[in-house]
């Protein structure tokens, strides 16, 4: 080889280290906190992360944005950060800042998309330190288990507020749960007596909870949807069917209405676990109630006329037999056609109000906004919600009076989905499109996937660890005799 060759190998070495050392800079450059920050300018995001534990250490390190929210180097780290840096220019160059959804971004669902399992591992090898509580020590002995199974678990399922703090946040066993159970100062001795097929306001005995029943006349009506409505799925069949009168809450059960049920029962068939020992053979009378939730299950959007959301339909149906053991009344999950009947209130359009479902939906990439005029002053879906929960005050009611009967929540029913086992649940909620949230739109509860984070053994009856989107509503069979 001549000395030309060797001179152009040494150059091309020479452009190759600075080329790989200038990359190597760029990356580093790319991946500080004040690079970050550039795009990500919302002061709740900054604020709330120099407040979490991964911020404010004992040790006084600093863990940076790409700590968590990239894979470490040599595990993807560039494939990664390349993407993130795509998706993160776009939304800078396409979008304003200002009408980010932050809170939507914040919550797990979309959390656990942005933040890497073998992050958290490399800095914390050791899942069993010495001062890992009981409960701890169960929760990562299950996530150790399920992952080598090939199971798709994130530590964020159970340490959401690890880099970005949260205020009230809890994980693990919740016993101060039962501390926001506590009795109103103006209790109601009796419940309402029901002499007339007519609207009436039901008292809880032994609180101050009440809540307002419908009275829904019998009739027929088209159930599902014809085969030409906009966004429909194949399991809409039209049939015509005949519903009996009846009594349906004007709203989702509350949880001023759930937590009066947990206070109430709260020590019978329970042991102070927070699970796992259930005194199903106790010999009690009374309704059992459930056990502590492990963790938070408002996921700290907040109570009172919220609607109460984790529960599990056993927990439902519970529900609903101690409501008519303590009001002599017969209440109860909804047939799924006495749901769909009282949603329509006798309409036969996708929705109780006009429009085009097409028209409520964003279509694809560049298919602009989607139109939330009508759609949303009665409905909390997708286009309109901060990715949460709402009061009932948010929305217009029906034609029938009833309100959130599609979006807010999902709504249990006492069917069986068919081929699955599963439970019917209808109206759709916070986070589903516009087609989720029609009339004829159903779906179904889906009992191990949202128990998968749930490391407790057995699982939980009461409480779902991963579904926070369902609710329910009662009914009340019509008991009064009509004069002719």
């Amino acid at each position: 080889m001549n000395r030309r060759s060797w001179l152009l190998i040494f150059a091309g070495l020479i452009i190759g280290v600075l080329i790989f050392t200038g990359f190597g800079k760029a990356v580093e450059a790319t991946s500080t906190n004040d690079f970050c920050a550039r795009c990500h300018v919302h002061p709740q995001a900054t604020a709330s992360w120099k407040q979490g534990v991964h911020y404010a250490t004992q040790s006084g390190y600093h863990v940076s944005c790409a700590e968590c929210h990239l894979p470490p180097k040599g595990e993807g780290y560039i494939i990664e950060k390349a993407k993130t840096g795509m998706r993160d220019l776009w939304s800078h160059w396409t979008k304003d800042s200002t009408e980010f959804d932050w809170d939507a971004t914040s919550t797990l669902e979309r959390a656990s998309k942005h933040v890497y399992n073998s992050s958290c591992l490399k800095c914390h090898e050791n899942l069993f330190p010495a001062k890992l509580t009981r409960e701890g020590s169960e929760a990562h002995l299950y996530y150790k288990q399920m992952t080598e199974k090939g199971e798709d678990l994130h530590c964020i399922s159970c340490h959401l507020n690890s880099g970005h703090y949260i205020e009230g946040y809890l994980h693990g066993s919740n016993t101060g749960f039962a501390a926001s159970a506590t009795r109103s100062d103006t209790l109601f001795e009796s419940p309402v007596t029901v002499i007339a097929f007519e609207n009436f306001t039901e008292q809880i005995p032994g609180s101050g909870v009440s809540f307002r029943m419908i009275a829904v006349p019998g009739g027929e009506f088209t159930m599902g949807s014809p085969d030409d409505e906009p966004l429909r799925e194949s399991d809409e069949m039209q049939k015509t069917v005949k519903v009996d009168s009846f009594f349906i809450a004007e709203v989702e059960v509350t949880w001023d209405e759930y937590m009066e049920f947990y206070r109430q029962t709260a020590s019978e068939g329970r042991t102070t676990d927070t699970e796992g020992a259930r005194a199903k053979d106790a010999g009690v009378d009374a309704i059992s109630g459930a056990t502590p939730p492990y963790g938070k299950p408002d996921q700290n959007w907040g109570m009172g006329q919220r609607p109460a959301i984790s529960m599990s339909w056993h927990a439902a149906e519970t529900y609903c037999k101690w409501l008519s053991k303590v009001t002599g009344e017969n209440y109860r999950l909804p047939t799924e056609a006495e749901w769909e009947y009282a949603c329509r209130a006798g309409t036969i359009t996708p929705y109780f109000f006009a429009g085009d479902p097409g028209k409520f939906e964003k279509k694809g990439l560049f298919g602009g906004k989607q139109d939330t005029a009508v759609i949303g002053r009665y409905v909390i879906y997708r286009g309109n919600s901060p990715s949460k929960t709402q009061e009932p005050s948010a929305v217009k009611a029906n034609p029938w009076g009833l309100k959130n009967m599609s979006g807010n929540v999902a709504e249990f029913c006492s069917d069986i989905y068919e081929g699955t086992g599963e439970h019917v649940i209808r109206g759709g909620s916070f986070r589903d499109g516009a087609a989720g949230v029609r009339s004829a739109s159903r779906d179904h509860t889906r009992t191990d996937e949202w128990l998968k984070t749930d490391p407790q053994m057995p699982k939980s009856i009461w409480w779902y660890s991963d579904c926070f989107h369902v609710g329910f509503r009662v009914v009340m069979d019509q008991t009064v005799v009509l004069a002719d």
